[in-house]
């Protein structure tokens, strides 16, 4: 695996990355989790973050990401990020929420209206 942004083709490990850890410490992030910066984000110290963790806050700097958009815009695997972003929920830096769904169901007149216009192809 490649890290993007260090401006060479070094090969990097996942555990490298995370500190030797294959798991999260907490276990409520999925794919469609949205990520976004905690409001005393700023003033936390940010030292003893690795530079895959600056990246991500550096990313949530310009608008809240789900989980697997900030894996795909950093080039990591979805696992990596997750315990990444599991150490920063646990230093303060970011904070989650589920992604807003409006319906419970899908509307039955609008898959109708979709299937109708896939039969016109």
């Amino acid at each position: 695996m490649s890290l993007a942004g260090h401006g060479d083709d070094r090969l990097v490990r996942s555990y490298v990355v995370t500190g030797g850890r294959a798991q999260p410490s907490r276990n409520t992030l999925d794919h469609i989790t949205l990520i976004t910066l905690s409001a005393s984000s700023r003033r936390l110290n940010r030292a003893p973050l690795n530079p895959e963790q600056l990246a991500i806050l550096d990313a949530l700097s310009r608008t809240s990401q789900s989980v697997v958009e900030l894996a795909a815009l950093l080039r990591l695997p979805v696992s990596v990020m997750r315990i990444l972003l599991s150490d920063l929920i646990e230093t303060g830096h970011i904070t989650t929420r589920q992604r807003i769904t409006h319906t419970a169901a899908p509307d039955l007149k609008l898959l109708e209206d979709v299937l109708a216009g896939l039969h016109r192809l």
